[in-house]
């Protein structure tokens, strides 16, 4: 039997055991109602981030792609890898504060990278955020999403 046919089922009110049954019922319906908001919840959530990565894919697609490469590996000794590296998946504020102001000259992992990378301070907040969850969620790394508010928070700050 379904929980649809279930409840369907008629109610003879002169039972002894009618008052269990509604309630019985009303649990189902309800637990029902909650189990479909969780869902639809975790659904809108879901396709939130997609359309961000997607966003953000484009972006990178624009501004990183000629010095990350495609597959985020970058070039050795010129450009950082994205590839499971620790620095994207780390402090987003830091990460952040690189695409704000650019770097250059830096060490990763023992290794000196030296093509300087441009400040991207033009990208709106909500691009940077995108762009940076996109790398956070790409290239074998698996980080949470960056929020406009907290670019907005860091270039204030910069």
């Amino acid at each position: 039997m379904t929980v649809k046919e279930f409840c369907l089922l008629p109610l003879n009110i002169g039972d002894v055991w009618c008052l269990e049954w509604l309630r019985l019922r009303i649990g189902l319906i309800v637990g029902s109602m909650i189990l479909f908001l969780a869902v639809s919840i975790n659904t809108l959530a879901q396709t939130e981030t997609t359309s961000i990565i997607e966003q953000g894919k484009a972006v990178y697609e624009q501004t990183c792609l000629a010095c990350h490469q495609v597959d985020g590996s970058g070039v050795p000794q010129l450009t950082p890898s994205l590839v499971s590296a620790s620095f994207v998946s780390g402090d987003k504020s830091q990460l952040i504060k690189i695409i704000l102001n650019g770097m250059k000259d830096v060490e990763i992992n023992g290794e000196m990278y030296d093509n300087p990378m441009p400040p991207f301070a033009f990208l709106t907040d909500e691009d940077i955020a995108a762009v940076l969850t996109y790398v956070r969620n790409s290239f074998t790394n698996k980080a949470s999403v960056v929020k406009k508010d907290e670019v907005a928070l860091v270039r204030k700050g910069k």
